[in-house]
């Protein structure tokens, strides 16, 4: 049986403002794991910020448009935590895109 040993200690990644790859604001603890390529095309930027920005949109609609909802409080507050993810990591590579757009025009 093949011995399992412990990962080695990790070191937070420090910020640079060059960096290639920027942490997203979603990522749960101090360790970040999730990363947007701030290099990436525009295009493909614009794509995943409107895809995620879009989903939450579209269950919000839907909700908007039943009756009374009625859930547990802490059913509501997973669910809003659900819908926060996606919206902020959206935002984040708008500000991606922002940051680009407006390096260009300098």
């Amino acid at each position: 049986m093949k011995k399992l040993t412990p990962d080695p200690p990790y070191e937070k990644p420090t910020p640079h403002p060059e960096s290639r790859f920027m942490a997203l604001t979603s990522n749960s603890d101090d360790m970040p794991t999730l990363f947007v390529d701030t290099q990436a095309p525009l295009d493909v930027l614009y794509d995943a910020a409107s895809y995620r920005i879009q989903a939450v949109t579209q269950v919000m609609e839907n909700l908007s448009m039943r009756g009374s909802i009625e859930c547990e409080s802490f059913i509501l507050s997973d669910f809003t935590l659900l819908c926060a993810i996606p919206l902020r990591d959206g935002c984040d590579v708008l500000d991606v895109i922002g940051q680009r757009l407006r390096a260009r025009a300098s």
